[in-house]
């Protein structure tokens, strides 16, 4: 398959046969898994997925690749022209059924992308991304991490995150100016810190994160009191890097009693 990466839609093709398969392997796909690709391409990971899984769906928003994709899996392959940003993922779900999401994202909006499927998290098993090193590494630091920000505690608070491997910019077409990383996303069936509000936690990260140099005291005046902090035992002058997954749960689940966003 002949085709020139676009830059607009942020492309970089696998190319190497060892990290595909290394690919494959971490994912494990099963007959009968609902697989879900996100940005195909030119098929490199796609071949190794229906080898064992049989059917896959997959959403490709370059119109260019859609005729060979479509010439060289058939039937097996479920081809959505669309922008997985503003694709609904719970519509491929059926049933109780839960949806087993990869692929090479894009790194112009890995990101977003991530908030989008988190949206979406109770219809999805696991999710296997290959994304910018920088990103993996934000979405697995821990507190205290000059890293650690709105991304990881979102990610960790509804999921566990996993960095695989590290991947070469020379595995790719054309090579990124950056190293690559894999990384596994389960979301929680039962998450270790309930949360009661979805868009205050939001909030309260927005703002926190926001304004990073400043005290909680500060940064999330008018969403919570210091002296409600002090009774969650997190101290009001604290920065928000040093605030673990929990301590931001509870932090918005008292939010969501003592305050409303200004």
């Amino acid at each position: 398959m002949t085709h020139t990466p676009r830059k607009r839609f942020g492309q970089n093709f696998l190319h190497d046969p060892g990290i595909v398969r290394r690919i494959i392997a971490a994912i494990d796909p099963r007959p009968g898994d609902h697989l879900v690709e996100i940005g195909p391409g030119q098929g490199a990971i796609t071949e190794g997925l229906l080898e064992s899984a049989g059917h896959l769906d997959a959403i490709e928003i370059d119109r260019d690749l859609h005729a060979a994709l479509e010439t060289r899996f058939g039937e097996r392959l479920r081809l959505h022209r669309t922008d997985a940003l503003k694709f609904d993922f719970s519509s491929l779900a059926r049933g109780a059924e839960k949806l087993r999401v990869v692929g090479n994202l894009p790194y112009n909006i890995s990101t977003p992308l991530l908030f989008h499927l988190l949206s979406q998290s109770d219809v999805i098993r696991d999710m296997h991304f290959m994304l910018q090193k920088e990103v993996v590494d934000r979405m697995a630091a821990e507190p205290g991490s000059k890293v650690y920000g709105r991304l990881s505690v979102s990610l960790q608070a509804r999921c566990r995150v996993t960095p695989l491997f590290t991947i070469g910019p020379g595995a790719f077409r054309p090579a990124p100016r950056v190293d690559s990383a894999f990384v596994r996303i389960e979301p929680y069936a039962q998450r270790p810190y309930p949360i009661d509000d979805e868009a205050m936690l939001d909030q309260v990260l927005i703002r926190a994160f926001g304004q990073r140099r400043k005290t909680l005291r500060n940064g999330l005046r008018g969403l919570i009191e210091p002296e409600v902090l002090q009774a969650l035992g997190i101290d009001p002058a604290q920065r928000p890097e040093q605030v673990d997954v929990g301590g931001f749960v509870a932090i918005a689940n008292r939010a969501c009693i003592t305050g409303d966003p200004p």
